[in-house]
């Protein structure tokens, strides 16, 4: 096929209608596509549907085949070639689509067919004659012609040639009719048997030499009472060929007891699933199908309308039981769940709350009639009926049973008909829908029609109406079972007569022509499957309005479902089988979102803006001494920080899944990275300025000698840890798209569906510990950085001029990101106020860390002036040297408060000499009375000074301030 495709290409893919202009016969265009026949289509190998509604042409030597629909065939050329020419094979013959005829009447069963007017299959016109073998004669019309697949007589049958009644020999059947209890099914079914005896004794080609008689008792459905008419059948003469039992319980008995006489069980109304098991009863047959037979149609059912989850009801018994094991099966190998099963005895009140506790919406239930008007009036009183809810009932009911007066229940019945609205129910096909004619010779409608004028009282007034086709059929399927074993008369088939119940061979014939059983009867085709239970259709009827409406047919054996689209739902459609749950995303909060962008665009622009200033004044001398390279990192890690905030914003609502991880690595990278480059460098400064300007003595050299290669290679260090950090994660456990999920919640609508919400997140397989690590490392950066800028607040330093504005940076970011990073942790699944933490925080910080390390220098160049270089200001001054005139002034404030000091000390030693002196002095002259003046008109001498006194004069006393 790909090399079909492959040379068709070029046809595929021509516009429609490019080869519009051209005749048919053009070689380079192929063949155009024809019209299939009515009731027909056409078979294009290789392509699909869309691929031949968008060709015109198809290729030379391309083959087309013609295909009928239904009963027909294709009369005429049934493959047509697209030849050279642009033309179809044998385009002179019509292919035409025609009716054809059932293809049984082609064969007679003990006689020959003569097809006349056309060849396989029968076509219109056609023409068969019947003969019948020798010792037959034909009963019906001998010829039959098809018009429009129909033929124009019944199909006859070649019936023996009949010993009289008085010759022949008498074969008895025994059979218990239920004709009253819980199942009287007898008084239809006992009537419907007699009607098959007289028919099938009346055939000469069913068993010409015998004659079946019907021995048979009441067993009221009733194993006790059932066991007493066993025995007295078994007992009493004469032999019983078989036996045919109603009701389950019964049938029970009488199948397990029959295999010890070697007798062959045929029942008409037993539905058990047990009844099934060929160990524990080998020799039983039922043309009722068995209970398990409505499984399959309401599983179809189940698939059909689209529920996986279903609940179950039943009442404690077997059938009901083994009915519901073998569903279990079945919907287990269909993939649908029970997620609820409840059963009960005679009390449904705790099962069915226990249904609506359980949010139980399809709902199967089994149980007999009198027990479900029980269930309903449960049902109605917790409201489990309505648009959202399905019930699935067994369809032997009388139509009627919800409207019966029951003493047993205190419900209404308009509360009763409210609850049972809406529910399918599933009944085996008992009767032919078809209106054909079946070995009786009989329709379905005629086989009512006589059965109904033989009955003494009303049908829907008699039990086991509607299984007596059942039952008339059962003596026809018994009938030519023993006409096989016999050989059709006794020529080369056993004597039946010869029966006993010690005779297992007779046994193991009628058995086996049972086994085989397959003919039309008035329930439909009669067949076994290998339990011996009868394979039929279900019917499938909805009660809409109070009364049943059929919808639809099902052939488990076919798996066939016929539908006829009248179903009707109370909420205008199915129902789900649990509350639909609708998952939601939480997508972040738009206007949030473009809120926060702006102000980080605007963050961008105002780090350009300060990028650009600082390479613009690069050459100026004050922006020199503050490492203008490591200022042009921290803008552009700002930058970077910034930018994280849109990958941060990001989410479903934008994306889809398939580019959310590496969303989830940009914002890593673009956050890892804007961290270390603008927090690296500020952290590098306070790092050197501690280093270096904290000691007073050791590092005098390094201040005179600190090179900027040194405090780049820090920042360099920083950024690589970072990068092989993020490397080694993105590698080992990258980030993935997971999916975190809420609690439930009810919408304000009163609708059948809950919401599911869920929050997108990026995660990987060991995020807290990769978490752990970076949030430690980080951490410690902070702290240290916090602890840099507090021990360096009073130092002053030429080199790095800015680096009190570089802690209060520090501060800044340190104080934001240790308050973000917890609270975003805790508020991870609160997708707006998470998002608003952390962009806030890196918005604000970038903006405060601009705003401090660079406007003051931009206020400080344009207010004061100090726009030259380095350079120019040395050719003003006339200096070479490099010092700063600030650093040297503070140096000499310094030394003046030394000084100062030194002063106070000295003058305070003073101050206590000059007590001494006076103190001195004082004592001297009490010694020491004054002299009379000096004759020569001086002063009176006094003593002369001891040479070896000092004189405390101004100029000595001047001597103690050196």
């Amino acid at each position: 096929m790909p090399l079909l495709l492959l040379l068709l290409a070029p046809l595929f893919l021509r516009p429609p209608g490019a080869g519009g202009a051209q005749t048919p016969n053009a070689t380079s265009e192929g063949c155009q596509i024809i019209h299939p026949p009515w009731e027909g289509g056409i078979r294009y190998r290789g392509l699909t549907r869309d691929q031949v509604k968008a060709i015109n042409f198809l290729p030379v030597d391309y083959e087309i085949e013609y295909v009928c629909r239904g009963e027909r065939e294709v009369v005429g050329p049934k493959v047509r070639k697209c030849l050279a020419n642009g033309s179809w094979t044998d385009m002179d013959t019509p292919s035409r689509c025609v009716r054809i005829c059932s293809k049984s009447y082609l064969t007679l069963e003990n006689g020959k067919v003569f097809l006349t007017g056309g060849d396989l299959p029968a076509l219109d016109g056609a023409r068969v004659d019947f003969r019948c073998d020798p010792d037959f004669h034909l009963v019906g019309s001998s010829r039959s012609i098809c018009s429009q697949g129909q033929w124009s007589t019944p199909k006859p049958h070649c019936q023996v040639n009949r010993t009289p009644h008085s010759e022949r020999r008498a074969v008895y059947i025994g059979a218990l009719f239920p004709m009253s209890g819980g199942w009287p099914g007898g008084q239809a079914c006992q009537p419907a048997v007699e009607m098959a005896l007289e028919d099938v004794n009346s055939r000469r080609d069913i068993l010409p030499d015998y004659e079946l008689k019907l021995i048979h008792h009441d067993s009221k459905c009733d194993p006790g009472q059932a066991t007493k008419y066993l025995y007295e059948l078994l007992y009493n003469d004469p032999i019983k060929i078989i036996l045919m039992p109603g009701c389950s319980s019964v049938s029970t008995l009488v199948a397990e007891a029959a295999r010890m006489w070697n007798l062959i069980v045929l029942s008409y109304g037993s539905s058990s699933p047990a009844l099934s098991n060929r160990q524990r009863f080998p020799t039983f047959f039922r043309t009722h199908p068995s209970a398990t037979l409505h499984n399959p149609t309401r599983v179809k059912l189940f698939e059909k309308w689209g529920w996986k989850k279903i609940a179950t009801i039943q009442q404690t018994t077997e059938v009901f039981t083994s009915t519901l094991d073998d569903l279990e099966e079945r919907v287990k190998e269909a993939g649908i769940e029970i997620t609820f099963r409840q059963s009960f005895f005679s009390d449904p009140a705790v099962p069915v709350k226990n249904l609506k506790r359980q949010d139980a919406r399809i709902i199967v239930g089994l149980f007999y009639e009198t027990e479900a008007r029980k269930v309903f009036c449960e049902v109605y009183k917790e409201r489990l009926f309505g648009k959202k809810y399905v019930w699935f009932l067994i369809g032997w009911y009388a139509d009627n049973w919800f409207k019966i007066y029951d003493p047993s229940i205190n419900c209404t019945v308009d509360e009763m008909t409210e609850a049972v609205e809406g529910h399918i129910t599933t009944e085996i096909v008992m009767l032919n829908p078809a209106n054909t004619r079946s070995i009786s010779n009989m329709t379905s409608q005629e086989f009512v029609e006589k059965l109904t004028k033989r009955l003494k009282r009303h049908p829907e007034e008699t039990g086991g109406f509607q299984e007596a086709p059942l039952a008339y059929d059962a003596i026809w399927a018994l009938a030519l079972a023993l006409n096989k074993t016999s050989g059709g008369g006794g020529r080369s088939g056993v004597r039946l007569e010869d029966f006993n119940y010690n005779n297992q061979t007779i046994t193991d014939q009628i058995y086996r022509a049972m086994n085989s059983s397959s003919f039309e009867g008035v329930s439909g085709h009669v067949v076994f499957d290998a339990s011996g239970s009868r394979m039929a259709w279900t019917l499938i009827e909805q009660l809409q309005g109070g009364s049943y409406k059929k919808i639809g047919y099902y052939d488990s054996t076919k798996d066939d479902l016929s539908w006829s689209k009248t179903d009707k739902w109370i909420g205008g459609s199915p129902p789900a089988d649990q509350t639909l749950v609708i998952k939601t995303f939480r997508f972040l909060s738009q206007k949030l979102f473009i809120s926060v962008s702006v102000l980080s665009s605007l963050g961008i622009v105002l780090a350009v803006v300060c990028l650009s200033f600082n390479i613009y004044n690069s050459h100026v001398r004050y922006i020199q001494n503050s490492q203008p390279n490591l200022n042009n990192l921290t803008a552009v890690g700002c930058s970077l920080a910034l930018a994280a905030v849109f990958p941060l914003g990001l989410d479903g609502y934008h994306i889809g899944r398939n580019q959310f991880p590496f969303v989830c690595q940009a914002r890593l990278w673009l956050l890892g990275l804007g961290f270390s480059l603008g927090y690296g460098s500020m952290f590098t400064k306070i790092w050197w300025v501690h280093t270096v300007f904290t000691k007073k003595e050791e590092k005098k050299e390094w201040r005179k000698t600190l090179e900027p290669w040194k405090l780049y290679a820090t920042v360099g260090l920083l950024v690589g840890m970072d990068v092989l950090t993020l490397a080694i994660w993105q590698i080992v456990d990258p980030l993935h798209r997971t999916i975190e999920t809420f609690a439930k919640e009810e919408p304000k609508e009163d609708i059948d569906v809950s919401i599911l919400p869920q929050l997108e997140h990026c995660s990987s397989r060991k995020m807290n510990t990769w978490l752990g690590i970076f949030y430690g490392y980080k951490g410690l950066l902070l702290l240290l950085g916090i602890f840099l800028a507090y021990e360096t607040k009073s130092v002053s330093t030429e080199k790095i001029n800015d680096h009190r504005a570089v802690g209060m940076a520090i501060y800044n970011v340190a104080v934001l990101c240790l308050i973000t990073a917890p609270v975003t942790m805790i508020l991870s699944s609160q997708q707006d106020a998470a998002f608003a933490f952390a962009s806030l925080a890196i918005v604000f910080s970038s903006y405060i860390t601009l705003v401090v390390l660079f406007v003051p220098k931009m206020r400080r160049l344009i207010t004061r002036g100090e726009w030259q270089s380095e350079a120019q200001d040395t050719m003003k001054t006339g200096s070479s040297t490099n010092n700063n005139e600030e650093e040297k002034s503070r140096l000499l404030e310094k030394e003046n408060r030394e000084l100062e000091k030194i002063i106070a000390e000295k003058e305070e030693r003073v101050s206590e000499l000059r007590h001494q002196l006076q103190s001195r002095q004082q004592l001297r002259s009490r010694r020491h009375p004054p002299t009379p003046p000096d004759p020569s008109g001086g002063l009176p001498r006094g003593p002369p000074e001891p040479p070896d006194r000092l004189s405390c004069d101004g100029s000595r006393v001047h001597l103690l301030y050196k």
